[in-house]
């Protein structure tokens, strides 16, 4: 096994959480990692503005969770009676973009593996959807099959696009490829991405459960609950561009009609009491393009407290 490598302290703390960027103190129940960059397209900007995205939503903190100890009205429990004890920030994961990009992704996924095989629940904040790959690359560390949620514009199937692998189109591809998967639901999809035919076709020969933002206007999240196993261990990885840009207008790609806060905060509270969520991630924020408030920020912040807060009836 490779030595576990510290990790880059964030400049605010999620939640006022403490911070430990040394490996020696990684012990918890629940950690928060940034991880700010995934295997760069050569036809895009290095880095891009969504790495400075977990600080950005940590920053914003104090606006989503007022105060840990007050009554969270989603979730119906303070933030602080939800959640385990043992709770930690441990920072952010940098890349230069020089060097061997394979490394920094494995590096990645051992301080991943580390945490899951504690049977701890990890929060990752990224970066774009790439950042998911060395994640689920540590699936193996739950020790049991694993569903994914995967909400998005976007399928995310592509295999590689000039020659890239690891992606921010690859990282739903890249899963259907893992052992410890045992399927996929995809939510939110709309509009025009990087998906060709084979793409969609090969998600749906996997076995994917598809559901476009349209459907689930029309029928709600019921069919969605019921494409997941109830008692089935889930990652939850979340695109910002999957909701609607009226609600999280700070994303690279916004396309109309999404779907809305309203109706995925219940979803992920549904599947946080049906079943165990290992983990989730929230991507593809770009600060730069957020209204001064950071309302973007502060509806990610606001989805991962359904996710992992809302166990409670």
């Amino acid at each position: 096994m490779s030595r576990l490598q510290p990790t880059i302290a964030p400049a605010d703390p999620f939640l006022d959480w403490p911070v430990v960027t040394d490996p020696a103190g990684w012990q918890a129940d629940i950690a928060v990692l940034g991880i700010q960059h995934s295997e760069p397209y050569a036809h895009d900007s290095f880095p891009n503005d969504q790495s400075r995205a977990p600080d950005a939503i940590r920053e914003a903190s104090k606006v989503f969770c007022y105060n840990p100890a007050h009554w969270d009205f989603d979730t119906g429990a303070a933030t602080n009676e939800a959640l385990p004890a043992r709770r930690m920030d441990i920072g952010n994961v940098g890349w230069s973009g020089k060097g061997d990009y394979g490394a920094y992704s494995a590096a990645i996924t051992e301080r991943v593996r580390h945490f899951w095989r504690q049977g701890a629940q990890l929060i990752v904040l990224g970066g774009d959807h790439g950042v998911t790959i060395p994640v689920l690359d540590a699936l193996d560390a739950v020790g049991e099959p694993v569903h994914i949620l995967h909400v998005d514009a976007h399928l995310d199937w592509r295999e590689e696009v000039g020659g890239i692998r690891r992606g921010y189109s690859n990282p739903l591809q890249w899963a259907s490829k893992i052992a410890a998967v045992s399927g996929m639901t995809q939510i939110g999809m709309r509009g025009i991405g990087s998906a060709r035919r084979q793409e969609v076709e090969a998600a749906r020969a996997y076995g994917s459960k598809l559901f476009t933002a349209e459907q689930i206007h029309r029928d709600g999240m019921d069919p969605v609950l019921a494409t997941i196993p109830e008692g089935r261990a889930v990652y939850v990885t979340i695109d910002a561009d999957g909701l609607d840009p009226t609600e999280m207008p700070a994303v690279m790609a916004p396309t109309p009609g999404g779907i809305y806060y309203r109706q995925l905060a219940p979803l992920l509270r549904s599947v946080a009491k049906r079943n165990r969520v290992v983990g989730i991630d929230l991507v593809e924020v770009a600060p730069s393009f957020d209204f001064k408030n950071g309302l973007t920020s502060v509806t990610a912040g606001r989805l991962i407290l359904n996710a992992i807060g809302g166990t409670r009836d």
